[in-house]
Order: C-alpha cells, then structure tokens, then sequence
C-alpha cells in the first residue's frame, strides 16, 4: 500500500473489503506471495490503523479481508483507550503516515457485559487489572442499560479520548488529514458498520 493514502482512500479499502468478508469472498490482497513477504521483511506501510477489542471472534485483518502490511492493529479488550494505546496510534501515525484510525467494537462485548454488570452488582474481588478496564469503560456506559448502546457509546468515548488525548494526533487531524471514525463489527451477519456521526460530513 502506498504512503500516499488518504484517510477517505482508506475507509473506502476497508468498507470494499468488509463487503468482501460479509459475502465470504476473499481478495488477492489477503494472500501472501514470496515477493510481498520479502518487502514486508524489509519496511511497512499500513494505510489503516485499527483499535479494536482482544475478542477472539474479531480477527481484525480477516473481517476487512486484507492482508499482512495492510493493517496497523491495536487490540484491548474493549477497545479502550490508555496512554500506551495512544502511544502506539502516534508512532504508527507518524512512522508510516498512515491517516485513517478506525475505533472498532463489536456486539455482545464481554468487556461491555462485564461493566454494565460491576454498575449493577459491584464485586470486592475483582483483580486490580481487570477494574482498570472496566473503570475506564464506566464513565461512557453508566445509565445505559442496553447493551448495544453501551457499546456504540464505549466507542464514541474511545473515539473522542484518541482525538483529544494527543498533541500530536491533533496536529495531525487539524493539518493533515488525519481522520479518526467509529465503527462497530456485527457478529451475526460479519457487517462492519461505522458510526455516521464520527464520519466527516
């Protein structure tokens, strides 16, 4: 994939690809010659970098249908944000120039049903580790009782903290096309839909 392509170029790779995957269709793009591997051994240009979540029914290259080097993916259970994800979406931003950061969640999150569950039952036992992730799911979910909503607002708040969290991610959005969208995997159907109020208009 080209250094050169735009965040609009990008979303409309991964939009085509999904497509492909939802219609169990695969491109020549998700194979891997001996050529590729070997220019892959020597440099990267992903176009896209993706935060999704650790689900192991999200594999974020499969559900978009592309290959190795496409795809700069960041995976965390419940595809929050945390000052090493930031980090990680910076040194991809700035390393290979890629301009299109997607924030995917997915339907029936257990990091979503474990939070929604902790506000309606909080458990002393939980281990420290597992309460920094579901601490910082609370603040977007709290008052949400469904839990689809609380996934789409899981993201529109993963969303905002990577637009917000960085001086050199603003930058980058305010003067060179950086784009940061929302999305969501369907399970059931293998639909990969972004959030429309995350997308320029």
């Amino acid at each position: 994939m080209s250094r050169g392509v735009t965040a609009t170029e990008a979303l409309v790779r991964l939009r085509e690809g999904n497509a492909r995957f939802a219609a169990n269709v695969r491109g020549p793009g998700s194979l891997l010659s001996a050529e590729r591997r070997a220019a892959l051994a020597a440099a990267q240009k992903p176009f896209a970098i993706v935060l999704g979540c650790s689900d192991s029914r999200v594999p974020v290259e499969i559900v978009f249908d592309q290959g190795p080097g496409d795809l700069f993916v960041i995976r965390v259970a419940g595809n929050i944000v945390a000052p090493s994800l930031i980090g990680s979406v910076e040194f991809a931003v700035e390393r290979f120039g890629t301009r299109l950061v997607v924030v995917l969640g997915h339907s029936s999150c257990g990091a979503i049903a474990a939070t929604l569950e902790e506000l309606r039952r909080s458990s002393a036992n939980q281990s420290p580790n597992l309460k920094d992730i579901v601490d910082r799911i609370r603040p977007a979910v709290e008052g949400l009782g469904d839990e689809r909503d609380a996934m789409r607002a899981n993201i529109l708040a993963s969303v905002q903290q990577l637009r917000h969290g960085s001086r050199t991610i603003e930058g980058l959005i305010g003067r060179d096309g950086l784009m940061i969208v929302g999305a969501w995997y369907e399970l059931e159907t293998g639909r990969v839909r972004f959030l429309e109020e995350t997308l320029p208009a």
